[in-house]
């Protein structure tokens, strides 16, 4: 079986075809990062219209590079929610049209729930139920993850994301963007118990994240809390800078995690997301996956970040059990 899985939720527009919600027959992924680089952050209006401008290129590259022909897919899946409301539409209305066009199903699919199946793509024989965690720009969530497509929601972030925090953190030490790739690099000679930034646990047992109070905490010990000077910082500075942010996610990240595992007797650990491919969330993670005797579950740094692959896989498994969408469903940020 083949589908073709359109992804269009923040500021990469993709597209995949994969068949048997396994081999993956071709990946397009045209990234906007240059786009928003100067302005340190995704620009939504920038996003949109670029997603306009690549949709169909990007398309009939998937296409080309999959050795197929429109008339050769069985069905056409997109992700529907959540992300930014003008960036989905472009997507799902072009996965509408094809669909409509072909006469094939429609599969709607969750962008968080298709980083979960990330790796699900790369790994055989999950043993359920595992904890999944999802990091990226947009968003820190927790979910049970009971099968393939069975996710329960455990705890999410109150406020800013993780890789939110990154990119406004590696602004603030002017080391580029997306800031992720940058702090993960620079953090590698620096000491992440240089600067003891605060680690929000919010309330005792609580599943949710808060990224906000170390952002600040960052942004004070730069400028200091008048706000008035910038203080100058040799390269060791911000190596110390940068892994002590990266340390005091990262503590969060695990801690929250281990206790889901806890919590709900999980026998395995899943990551997924663009702050997945962190070198030292993988590595801590692992550690204390293997600690517990538990396995982890990770996929390629070519399918942490935002891709077509993961939904068009997923969307296998929802076309297996009929659970298609109708051409009048919305797009939901």
């Amino acid at each position: 079986m083949l589908i073709l899985g359109i992804e269009t939720s923040c500021d990469d527009t993709s597209a995949a075809v994969v068949e048997d919600g396994k081999i993956i027959r071709s990946n397009i992924i045209a990234s906007q990062d240059a786009l928003h680089l100067r302005f340190g952050g995704v620009v939504p209006e920038i996003a949109c219209r670029a997603h306009l401008d690549s949709i169909i290129p990007v398309i009939n590259s998937a296409l080309t590079d999959a050795g197929v022909n429109l008339k050769d897919l069985d069905a056409i899946a997109a992700t529907n929610t959540p992300g930014l409301i003008g960036a989905l539409l472009i997507g799902l209305t072009a996965a509408k049209s094809i669909a409509w066009v072909l006469d094939v199903p429609l599969v709607a699919v969750n962008h968080l729930h298709g980083h979960i199946y990330a790796s699900h793509l790369e790994h055989e024989n999950i043993q359920y139920p595992v904890v999944s965690l999802i990091v990226s720009g947009g968003h820190t969530t927790l979910f049970l993850t009971q099968g393939v497509t069975n996710h329960a929601l455990l705890g999410g972030t109150i406020d800013d994301a993780a890789g939110e925090a990154f990119d406004k953190v590696a602004k603030l030490l002017e080391l580029g963007y997306p800031g992720g790739p940058y702090i993960d690099n620079v953090a590698r000679t620096g000491n992440p118990d240089a600067v003891p930034f605060p680690r929000a646990y919010i309330e005792k047992d609580s599943l949710d994240f808060s990224f906000s109070g170390l952002k600040t905490s960052v942004l004070y010990h730069c400028y200091g809390k008048d706000m008035q000077t910038h203080r100058r910082f040799s390269t060791q500075d911000v190596a110390d800078l940068a892994a002590s942010f990266q340390e005091a996610v990262i503590d969060v990240l695990i801690d929250k995690t281990l206790l889901a595992l806890e919590k709900n007797k999980a026998k395995g650990i899943i990551i997924g997301g663009g702050v997945a491919a962190n070198s030292r969330l993988r590595y801590k993670l692992q550690e204390a996956a293997s600690a517990r005797s538990v396995p982890f579950y990770y996929p390629s740094l070519r399918l942490c970040t935002d891709n077509a692959a993961m939904v068009a896989g997923l969307a296998y498994h929802k076309y297996l059990k009929k659970d298609f969408a109708s051409l009048d469903v919305e797009a939901i940020p």
